[in-house]
Order: structure tokens, then C-alpha cells, then sequence
């Protein structure tokens, strides 16, 4: 760190968390409810809690910050509501309905249901407007374009109110000066339109996947933008010295500028930051094998890091959308704090997705709502404090919560509100460890050989349930979990992807100069870039990934591979990645197959300095934490017994807990199951290991960090 502070701002869809480090290690964490219709209030007034408990007034932090990161769900939000820009699009005539067609199926998982509805059209079919053109797939032009058609369309836009514009025509990233010409003309006819341009945001084959890629940027860049302009401002005012980072699914920072133009790149920014953190955590363990799960108040997010390198995906339906650009892959659900349990048609009780969300929230907060939740679920098995959360700032009711539960869920299945609360409990879980298997058993991995760490305020009261049912015997808990993604904003770099199209068969020197030169033009563009935005060349480093497939597949799958020049001997080495990945992706491999290219791409990273890590001084014995007992319930039976309940800000580094326990941080609760023993390391990270029947085994750290 350069300057005194970093502050990390992280917008959820309950809670907004904020992470303040500074120059001397120390790193706190503070939560403020969002605030969806605004949410630059959030905020504002996270920034006035921290000035209440620290004395620092946001203008001091502000101006004396080296970095000031947001990341934001407003993209995603107006994803999820249908809520954004008035859209028309461009395309070439005869094309102009390829977003419904959708490749001719619907998503996976789906496509054999009659009954499951189509997906909403971003842009309705009155507002897209083909135009004459048309290039082949050689890129030569076998219909010029018809300008009066470009000039049609905008008029027709600016009738109707069209406040952003994509453009994507069909072979444009062989041939983009159509794509360009029609882009000057909306930008003459339409000056204060937003405009996106399919070659440029996304060059990449494949027309589909390249108009709903431009068509969801549009429809997000307007509400970006104010977005964008709003965060910046406020942070002018308090004296900010450097410009506001925003974090992008990619997993890296960027401008605020290149957010409002490449808006599609915001979408799941929240989460995105998660495996970062996760590896920063377990680096003094040398973990590098890590799923983090993270259970806010709305929604479950999952990632995953294998070998250090957190999944990637192109070319993914997120929320039935076709999104083309690199993403740092999530897998969502409907679960978390605020998801309400309910009985379904066939008398079954269920949780969520449905989610009281922060207002009016769970029934327990005393805002009004009434329906029971997983969080007064777990008040009422005793899980959390009946004092409050947050510090006591956020008080809870656990009549309100009882009542909830008996008159939904308790008495209309005949069951005691204790048992139902379980019932609760133990849905929720089961819903999480479906979704991990998701992105681990699903894809090839075995979730016992992974490390299982905790993010989110809620999830640490499910996270040794979890870890149980996946079979994983460790875990780790870091005293910031429950903002742990507005940590990994503070801690990642800069990135940029650059792509390009590159049909050609890895074969001879032609094709390998090919590769060679595009690769090259591409990292000279982000290292351009990126030594604009401040960055030495000494900082900047390059991945590079290939879109490959056996002559004659349908469908592609990305290899990832450090950057060397590609000369015609090199191409075995692209060969034998391209055969390793297909075999882990199917299991087969065709080593006498010609191998082609589709795309390439090169992620440029600039490096930001580290804040530094955590420390807890050495603990005087849990026992002096213990703040006393609670009656809790960890079985299905609905009794409950007396467990110890500690106070998480008076244990030290060394200080060893067995449960059943639970530990109460400022912003998150650990609940110990029986069977499970929980250890604070100096890093500030607790880790939690599964008991054996030999004893209990500890990870150990690696001897080369200190």
C-alpha cells in the first residue's frame, strides 16, 4: 500500500459490506443494509458507521486512500428485475430474430419440457431492425451496406425512445468496417444514445452468442453509467485523490469508464472477487485447492480454485441470457438468510428462492415481515444471538420469529415449531450441498479433495452442516468472512481481456505466425493500456487461452497456457494442452485428430500492491472467551441443549474450541457441530477440522511462509 488507507466496498442484496485496511495490517470490517432504490446511500451511510466506531470522517479516509474498489450488483439486479435501458438493436437482415431462436434449444436441463416458458426478450422484436448487408465467412462482402437502412433504424429508435443501441451483424469480427460505418451513423443520428458494437465488445465466432453478449451490454450500460457517475462524484467530493476501481466478473479492477462501456463485465462482480480471497487465505496452509461458499442475506454463490486458478467461463446462460465475455464462474442460488420457507402442492415444506431480502427482511427483525426465513430458523435453534447481530446494531426478535415459523410451517404440518425450525435448517443445507455439487462433482472434481472456506454473513452458521454432507474435513473461517468479498477486491489487480477471432488448424509455419502475431498485437494493446493507467512493465503479466476443437466438432472448449512464442515446433505444445483439457472435460482424447482454432484470448494483469495480513496476538485458553451457554438444537428430535457460546473478539491466536460451540464475531456467527474442533491461527483465520478416530488431524503450515 502507498497511501494510509485501501477501503473495499462490496453491494449485496441485503447488506452492504466494507473492508478498511491500512498501511499497518489492520483490517476491519462493517456492514450497512442496502439500499436498492439508491444505492450510492448505502454507501454514504456505511461510510458514516465507520466514522461513528473510528473517528475517521470519510473525507480523511477518502483522500488518504491509495484504492477505493466497489463492487456492485446494480447490473445484476437490473438483470434480474428486467429493469434496464430501452434497447434496439442492429442486425443483418433475416437475422434480426436470432435471439429468440437461440441456437434452436433452450437451456440445458430444460430443453425437453414443453411447458417451460420462453425468456424474456431484452429488446422486444418492434425495436430490432435488420438492415441490407452481408459478409461472408471468408470476410469478403457480398452485400455492401445499405446506409438509408442504418439511417431507418435510428429514426424508428428515436420515435420510440431508444436510450441504448446494439449493432451486431453477422461475420463482423472478419469484417467489422460495416459494424463501424453503422456505428457513425447512430452516433451522428443519436448523439446521446448508448452504443454498443458487437466486433469491438466481443470478437469472438459465433453470431449468437455475440448479439446477446452486445444486446445485454446495451441494455446494462445506461443504468452502469449513472451508476458510475453517481459512486464517482461522491467520491470526488470527499477528496479522492485516485479514480474509484470497480470490480469486474473477470475477477479483476477496472475504471469506472471502461464499467459504464463494457457493462456486461459487471454483472456478477460481487462474487467474482471470492477466490481471490480464498487463496489468500490459505496460502500460509499452501492451500490452493479451494470451494468458497458464500450465504448473504438473498443468494449462495460458489466458486471454485483448483491448483491456484479460479474457474473461468465463456460462452455460459446466466439468468437465460447468452453471455460470451470470460467470467469467473459462479453458481447462484436462491439461498440465503432471507429465503422463506413455504409448503408446496404436495404438502412438502421448501426454502426459498423467494427471499425477504432487507425489507422488510426476516420475520425476526421486526420489520414488518412475516414469513419465517432461514434466519429465524436459526434464532430459534438457538444458533444466533437473541441480543442482536451486527454488534447488537441489528435486534432481534425471537417471538416474531417463532410465530412466523408456527403459523406457516409448524402448525399446518402438525410438527413443533422447534422440529419445523430444523426442517428448515436442514432444507436450506441440502439446497447449498446440491448447488456444490454443481461446480465440483459435476465438473469432474471430488469435493472431499478440497478445502471448504467460509464467506457471508450467514453462511458460517451452516458451514460445518455442509462440510459434513460433502464429506470435506477442513475448513477455514476468516474473522472478515462475513465481507470476505469486499477483501478480495482489496487484494486483487487490475485486468483486462483482449480477444480476437484465429480460424486456423494447428498446423505449419503459417498458422503458427498466425497465432504468434495475433497474440502479440493483443498484449501490446493491454500492455499500452495498462501502462496508461499507471502500471510498470514490470507489474503487467499475461495469460493467454485458446478456443480449440477437433476438425469437425460443433462446439469448442478454452485452453488456458502461458505465454511463448508460437513457432511451428510450438504447436505440439498447444496440441497436447488442447487433447490434456478435452480429456478432462470428457474423458477422451483423439491424439491423431487435427486439431483447429477457434478464438484466442489474452488476459493482461496489472499487479496492485497488498495490503498487509491479519494478525491476532497469542490467546490466553478459549476459556476466558467463554461468555457462557445457550440452549441450541442439533438434531432432528427438536431438543435442546446448554452449548457454549464464546465471544470471538476475546480469543487469540492458538486458542482451541470443541464442539458443539458457537462463536459470536461482530458480523457473523460460527456454529461448531458436534464432532468438529476449531482452531484461531495468527492470520485471523479459524480453521476447522473434521474429528477422526485416531484424533484430530491439523493442517499444517507451509515452512516457506512466514
Amino acid at each position: 500500500m502507498q497511501n494510509q488507507y485501501r477501503l473495499g466496498i462490496d453491494a449485496g442484496g441485503t447488506f452492504t459490506d466494507f473492508i478498511l485496511a491500512d498501511r499497518k495490517g489492520g483490517v476491519r470490517i462493517f456492514k450497512a443494509l442496502s439500499t436498492p432504490n439508491d444505492p450510492t446511500a448505502a454507501i454514504r451511510n456505511g461510510l458514516a458507521l465507520i466514522e461513528e466506531e473510528t473517528g475517521l470522517s470519510p473525507e480523511t479516509i477518502v483522500s488518504n486512500a491509495d484504492l477505493c474498489i466497489n463492487g456492485t450488483t446494480v447490473g445484476l439486479n437490473a438483470l434480474i428485475t428486467h429493469n434496464g435501458a430501452k434497447t434496439g438493436l442492429i442486425a443483418t437482415r433475416g437475422h434480426e430474430d436470432s435471439i429468440e431462436i437461440r441456437l434452436g434449444h433452450k437451456e440445458d436441463g430444460y430443453r425437453y419440457d414443453p411447458d417451460y416458458p420462453p425468456a424474456t426478450m431484452l429488446v422486444p422484436r418492434y425495436l430490432r431492425r435488420g438492415v441490407g448487408e452481408r459478409v461472408l465467412s471468408n470476410g469478403q462482402v457480398h452485400t455492401p451496406l445499405n446506409e438509408d437502412d442504418v439511417r431507418e433504424a435510428c429514426r424508428h429508435f428515436l420515435r420510440e425512445g431508444v436510450e441504448s443501441v446494439a449493432i451486431s451483424f453477422v461475420w463482423s469480427v472478419l469484417h467489422p468496417e460495416h459494424e463501424n460505418r453503422a456505428a457513425e451513423i447512430v452516433r451522428e443520428m443519436m448523439p446521446d444514445v448508448r452504443l454498443t458494437v458487437g466486433s469491438q465488445l466481443y470478437p469472438q465466432v459465433r453470431e449468437y452468442t455475440r448479439t446477446s453478449t452486445a444486446i445485454v451490454n446495451a441494455y446494462l450500460a445506461p443504468i452502469l453509467q449513472r451508476y458510475v457517475e453517481a459512486v464517482d462524484a461522491y467520491f470526488r467530493s470527499l477528496g479522492a485523490r485516485h479514480p474509484v476501481r470497480y470490480f469486474q466478473s473477470n475477477g479483476g479492477l477496472a475504471l469506472g469508464k471502461v464499467v459504464s462501456d463494457q457493462s456486461v463485465y459487471a454483472i456478477n462482480s460481487g462474487p467474482a472477487s471470492a477466490p481471490q480471497a480464498a487463496l489468500w487465505l490459505g496460502q500460509p496452509w499452501g492451500m490452493k485447492d479451494i470451494i468458497t461458499v458464500d450465504m448473504g442475506g438473498t443468494s449462495f454463490d460458489i466458486t471454485l480454485t483448483r491448483d491456484g486458478r479460479a474457474n473461468v467461463s465463456k460462452n455460459v446462460d446466466f439468468l437465460r441470457y447468452r453471455i460470451g465475455i470470460p467470467m469467473i464462474q459462479v453458481e447462484t442460488l436462491g439461498a440465503g438468510g432471507g429465503s422463506i420457507g413455504w409448503i408446496d402442492s404436495m404438502g412438502l415444506m421448501q426454502m426459498g428462492p423467494q427471499s425477504a431480502g432487507s425489507e422488510p427482511g426476516p420475520a425476526c427483525y421486526d420489520r414488518g415481515g412475516e414469513k419465517p426465513t432461514t434466519t429465524d430458523a436459526n434464532l430459534v435453534l438457538g444458533y444466533l444471538n437473541p441480543d442482536g447481530l451486527v454488534g447488537g446494531r441489528l435486534p432481534l426478535n425471537v417471538e416474531k420469529a417463532r410465530a412466523a415459523i408456527k403459523t406457516h410451517l409448524a402448525d399446518p404440518l402438525s410438527i413443533s415449531v422447534e422440529k419445523a425450525a430444523y426442517g428448515m435448517f436442514t432444507i436450506v443445507n441440502n439446497n447449498m450441498v446440491n448447488a456444490i455439487r454443481r461446480v465440483s462433482v459435476e465438473r469432474g472434481y471430488d469435493p472431499r479433495d478440497f478445502v471448504l472456506n467460509c464467506a457471508g454473513g450467514a453462511t458460517a452458521a451452516h458451514i460445518t452442516a455442509l462440510a459434513r454432507e460433502m464429506g470435506t474435513r477442513k475448513v477455514l473461517i476468516s474473522k472478515l468472512a462475513s465481507g470476505l468479498c469486499a477483501f478480495g477486491q482489496i487484494i486483487s489487480d487490475v485486468k483486462y481481456n483482449y480477444m480476437a477471432p484465429a480460424a486456423a488448424r494447428l498446423e505449419g509455419a503459417e498458422s503458427a505466425a498466425k497465432l504468434n502475431g495475433l497474440f502479440n498485437g493483443l498484449e501490446a494493446r493491454g500492455r499500452a493500456d495498462l501502462m496508461a493507467d499507471g502500471f510498470t512493465d514490470d507489474t503487467i503479466s499475461i495469460r493467454r487461452s485458446l478456443d480449440m476443437r477437433y476438425v469437425g466438432q460443433v462446439h469448442e472448449c478454452t485452453v488456458d497456457v502461458d505465454p511463448f512464442e508460437v513457432t511451428e515446433a510450438a504447436l505440439e505444445r498447444l496440441k497436447a494442452a488442447f487433447h490434456a483439457r478435452h480429456e478432462e472435460l470428457y474423458t477422451y482424447a483423439e491424439p491423431n485428430s487435427a486439431v483447429e482454432v477457434v478464438n484466442v484470448e489474452s488476459a493482461i494483469t496489472g499487479a496492485v500492491d497488498k495490503p498487509g495480513r491479519m494478525t491476532v496476538v497469542p490467546g490466553k485458553g478459549a476459556h476466558s472467551a467463554l461468555k457462557g451457554t445457550r440452549e441450541m438444537i442439533f438434531n432432528a428430535d427438536g431438543i435442546a441443549h446448554e452449548t457454549p457460546v464464546y465471544d470471538g473478539a476475546a480469543l487469540g491466536a492458538g486458542d482451541r474450541i470443541t464442539g458443539p460451540a458457537v462463536i459470536q464475531e461482530v458480523t457473523t456467527t460460527i456454529v461448531i457441530e458436534p464432532g468438529w474442533l476449531a482452531e484461531l491461527d495468527a492470520s485471523g483465520v479459524y480453521v476447522l477440522t473434521l474429528a477422526t478416530q485416531t484424533g484430530t488431524a491439523q493442517p499444517q503450515r507451509a515452512t516457506e511462509v512466514a
